[in-house]
């Protein structure tokens, strides 16, 4: 019998991790829906309004910004939290013992978790263009392409290193959301920036990846960007947390679930809605 390819072997565990996270509703909510929401909402209280100082309306910023965020979400989050719980389960376990090699595995769930990101992006970006008048400028989409696939790249290689130094499925879910969530917030997704930020604050956030990945990408939506405006430092800045946070996470990865530990799928799907 012809031993399958390494292609489809890939493609096969891609198609695994895809059915697994649709399965689990809260996940897809979080991921998907709720940036979407919280995109929908801003855009009706504040209104469309221009914002002078950068030289686009409400819905040019918060659509790209969002689509960042549920990006994250979907490789970031879902990563860590998700080989966390395989893990408390005796999943990886399970999975060292078979002929399936390792690398495969995680390539697999990184590709399902982009995968992911790009549909959450499309439908924020679909529906800034739909209902609120979002302009994407031809000549920019490459730097989208470029900004957007380098940093779930780099937030795909976190989410590995998170789930390879969190304790236990808890601990990867605590984690995952006390990292992301005041990050958002001084990194330009949540607030548009300003000037009066605080000089520590704002060098948290430039210290951190999540505003690398923000502002070139809300950047290229402004109709003042073109494609030699390019943000190289940001683009390094994301593949050097990623190239780094990869390194870790193979050095410190553990397949064996915690002496006494081993958490149930209620758990597992309680301590995502958290």
């Amino acid at each position: 019998m012809k031993r399958p390819s390494a292609f489809a072997l890939v493609a096969n565990q891609t198609r695994y991790e895809w059915r697994i996270f649709w399965r689990t509703p809260i996940s897809a909510f979080f991921t998907i829906f709720f940036p979407l929401l919280i995109f929908v909402v801003f855009s009706l209280v504040f209104g469309n309004e221009r914002i002078d100082y950068l030289g686009i309306t409400t819905a040019q910023f918060y659509a790209p910004s969002l689509a960042v965020f549920s990006a994250v979400s979907a490789t970031y989050t879902n990563i860590s939290i998700s080989t966390a719980y395989q893990r408390d389960e005796g999943i990886l376990k399970r999975v060292r013992g078979t002929p399936l090699p390792a690398w495969i595995y995680f390539v697999g769930k990184i590709l399902s978790s982009i995968a992911i990101a790009v549909i959450g992006t499309l439908i924020m970006i679909g529906v800034g263009i739909v209902f609120f008048g979002l302009q994407v400028y031809p000549e920019t989409i490459p730097t989208l392409l470029v900004v957007f696939f380098v940093g779930v790249a780099a937030f795909a290689a976190l989410g590995l290193l998170v789930a390879a130094l969190a304790p236990s499925g808890p601990g990867a879910t605590a984690i995952a959301n006390a990292t992301l969530l005041p990050l958002a917030f001084v990194s330009g997704v949540f607030i548009i920036p300003s000037e009066d930020m605080p000089t520590w604050l704002n060098a948290v956030a430039n210290f951190f990846p999540l505003k690398h990945f923000v502002e070139p990408f809300v950047a290229a939506f402004s109709p003042a960007a073109t494609r030699s405006s390019f943000s190289w430092l940001d683009l390094g800045y994301l593949v050097l947390w990623g190239v780094v946070s990869l390194i870790l996470a193979i050095r410190s990865f553990r397949w064996e679930p915690p002496t006494g530990g081993g958490g149930g799928r209620s758990r597992r799907a309680s301590a995502k809605s958290a």
